[in-house]
């Protein structure tokens, strides 16, 4: 690539793992020392907040330092380590975030029936997204797919160049448990909770018109209306998930159905 890239790309990098760094261990800091904050449901926002930490940490400075020689100084083995572990991370904040997803669902869509979450049912959830992202992300080092350094050298993923069956099963698998079955239930819950808001809004509104008053809410609470912020929050969360994951499923695909649009500039996108 140009060296432009590489001094740009090694910048953005160094910035993005700075603030993700102190963020996220603001975070796990402040909601693991505060007796308040120890509920189930933010067990869950810790252990994304953890999976986020530790892909920035470990991924961020072999990228920048990759970014100042212009290629991967690291060595094979490294490189293999380098991709579990943001496969890793990766694969547990994708399912954090679908749990998550799941107990605001509970909470707003079926309200006072819902069996609230517990702290061993938050604790499962999360052993289950380690140990689910630990057995994909493990395969490629036994010979399901593997991790090879990206088209522009400055990081490592999973083989998408490799012309057989077996590779590209994988990828295919894979991208379906990390990109698609998660996306499906993430907008499929957000559909019904912003249903569940506006019919409770307009529930709301009905009843101060039966009770002669212009609103059951004060008048902070009225600037704001809380279909709106839910709505907001619903767009914001699905849209930001979308366009940070998309990059590396068309990335995968692209280099399993056409090689030809593969360029060491086009393979950035993924791990920017």
């Amino acid at each position: 690539m140009n060296p432009l890239w590489y001094g740009l790309l090694g910048f953005v990098i160094f910035c993005l793992g700075c603030l993700s760094v102190f963020g996220n261990s603001v975070v796990i800091w402040v909601f693991t020392s505060t007796k308040t904050l120890r509920s189930p449901a933010n067990m869950l926002v810790v252990n994304l907040a953890l999976s986020d930490f530790l892909m920035m940490a470990n991924m961020s400075p072999p990228m920048v330092h990759s970014c100042y020689h212009g290629t991967w100084m690291l060595g094979p083995t490294y490189c293999e380590y380098y991709a579990l572990v943001g496969s890793l991370s990766g694969c547990i904040s994708i399912w954090t975030m679908v749990w998550i997803t799941l107990d605001r669902y509970n909470v707003i869509v079926k309200g006072v029936a819902a069996t609230p979450l517990t702290n061993i049912g938050a604790f499962a959830r999360n052993i289950f997204s380690w140990l689910s992202a630990l057995i994909w992300c493990v395969s490629p080092l036994y010979g399901w797919n593997r991790y090879v350094p990206e088209g522009n050298m400055t990081a490592c993923g999973t083989d998408y160049l490799t012309d057989d069956w077996l590779s590209h099963s994988y990828l295919y698998a894979y991208t379906f448990w990390v990109y698609l079955f998660p996306f499906f239930i993430i907008v499929y819950c957000y559909t019904y909770i912003v249903s569940a808001v506006f019919a409770h809004e307009k529930g709301m509104r009905d009843q101060a018109k039966k009770m002669g008053v212009k609103s059951l809410r004060n008048e902070e609470a009225q600037k704001t209306s809380a279909e709106c912020r839910l709505a907001k929050v619903a767009l914001v969360t699905v849209s930001l998930w979308f366009i940070a994951w998309t990059p590396y499923c068309v990335i995968n695909v692209t280099g399993m159905w056409d090689k030809t649009k593969i360029t060491p500039l086009f393979t950035i996108w993924g791990s920017l």
